[in-house]
C-alpha cells in the first residue's frame, strides 16, 4: 500500500529501537477492541476512551518498537480488522 511506503520514509528518519504512539479509532465492540490491543504486549501503556455517543472507542498505545517493519507489521494487522480506523 502506498500508505504504508510514505509512512516508512518518515519512520526511516528516527532512531530505533524507540517510542512509538499507535492511535486507533474502533467501533464499540469488545471483540474488536481486543483484537486491536492483542497486538501489543503488557508492556505497552494502553489508553481506552469512548466517544461521547458511545458508538467508538479511541485506543492508543504508547510502546517501545524495535524498528520500522515491527511498526508497518502492527497496522498492516490492524488494518484487516472490519471498521478500525489508524490514525
Amino acid at each position: 500500500m502506498e500508505t504504508f511506503e510514505r509512512l516508512r520514509e518518515q519512520l526511516m528518519l528516527d532512531e530505533w529501537p524507540n517510542v512509538y504512539f499507535f492511535k486507533f479509532i474502533v467501533p464499540s465492540d469488545s471483540e474488536k477492541i481486543a483484537r486491536v490491543t492483542a497486538l501489543f504486549d503488557n508492556h505497552s501503556e494502553l489508553t481506552l476512551r469512548p466517544s461521547k455517543n458511545q458508538k467508538y472507542t479511541s485506543v492508543s498505545i504508547k510502546v517501545v518498537m524495535l524498528d520500522v517493519d515491527s511498526i508497518l507489521s502492527v497496522y498492516r494487522k490492524a488494518s484487516e480488522i472490519n471498521g478500525v480506523i489508524s490514525l
